[in-house]
């Protein structure tokens, strides 16, 4: 059984296997979705820039969120859309290794973001009189920061590690992108160590952040129920509403996903790929859209721009 020549051999991807005849109208959504997310973060990120009003610790962090989805999105998009449009599974490996590492950087940034956004509400709700103090501009960059090294920092050996294994008999992989578990199993070698480097990674960012956020949450209902009036209860609680849901978007799909790869021999190919879309493409185009409605000032900020916009094509129409 011959390795093959890292440098000039691919692995292919796939696609929703047994809807082959239909790609090209899959391409569709998938599109119209990789266009909502460019234009949904994009949007935000223009909004809290140029709205004074909004330059406060939770649309900073807000920011980051869709800076993170803008690059999930990216990360994504290279190897996905030519498969269901012009029919390309082949992917270079060198490709390959670099998509896997700003797919898990990205996903754990965002884990990373939405850990921060939980400890935003909980200042937030627990000591609003110090909210301003306790998160100010300089330790709001230096999350950030903390946040962009922690991601890259823990997924830099992931390509490094998977460079260095041969690959033989089977290319195949089981999704439209590379991931590390996926691209591990094709190995023909010992990869114990690699498997024991993925777990911790996943452990100590996705599993502590998931453990994290819950506990922030514990403790922002322990306040709340301190709190006498229900109308400032009910006040409190619907400040954090954007949030959950976009926790449930992010972690809900990957706890389906992983339990099918743990535990669900009988899941057919077609189900995991599809959780899989769920996880990585739903998010970064859901999220502006829960922030946009649940937000008041995001909300009459856009429709300020919409409105303008369309004030501006009368005029031209007009001329």
């Amino acid at each position: 059984m011959s390795h093959f020549n890292h440098t000039s051999t691919s692995f292919l991807l796939t696609g929703l296997p047994g809807l082959e005849a239909v790609y090209i109208w899959l391409s569709i959504p998938l599109c119209a979705m990789y266009v909502a997310s460019l234009a949904g973060n994009s949007l935000i990120l223009w909004v809290v820039r140029s709205e004074p009003s909004l330059h406060q610790p939770m649309y900073y962090f807000l920011s980051m969120l869709a800076v993170t989805d803008l690059g999930l999105s990216a990360s994504t998009l290279p190897t996905m859309l030519p498969i269901y449009i012009l029919g390309l599974r082949e992917v270079a490996v060198d490709l390959c290794l670099a998509q896997l590492f700003f797919i898990h950087t990205f996903s754990v940034m965002e884990s990373s973001v939405l850990l921060t956004m939980a400890f935003d509400r909980f200042v937030a709700i627990s000591k609003p009189l110090r909210y301003g103090t306790i998160l100010t501009n300089p330790r709001i960059a230096s999350l950030g920061l903390a946040i962009m090294v922690r991601s890259v920092g823990l997924h830099v050996p992931a390509p490094i590690m998977l460079k260095k294994l041969p690959y033989c008999g089977n290319h195949l992989l089981s999704h439209s992108y590379c991931l590390h578990p996926d691209v591990m199993k094709l190995a023909c070698a010992d990869t114990h160590i690699n498997s024991a480097y993925g777990l911790f990674v996943v452990l100590s960012t996705l599993g502590v952040d998931s453990v994290l956020i819950i506990l922030s949450y514990g403790l922002i209902l322990q306040t709340v129920l301190s709190i006498a009036s229900k109308a400032e209860r009910l006040k409190a609680l619907n400040t954090c509403v954007s949030h959950i849901c976009s926790v449930l978007l992010f972690y809900t799909p990957m706890i389906g996903l992983s339990m099918i790869h743990r535990f669900g021999k009988w899941a057919s190919p077609c189900s995991r790929v599809a959780l899989s879309y769920l996880h990585f493409l739903i998010p970064p185009v859901l999220n502006p859209v829960v922030y946009t409605i649940k937000t008041k000032q995001i909300r009459l900020r856009m429709l300020r721009i919409f409105l303008s916009c369309g004030a501006g094509i009368s005029d031209i129409r007009s001329h």
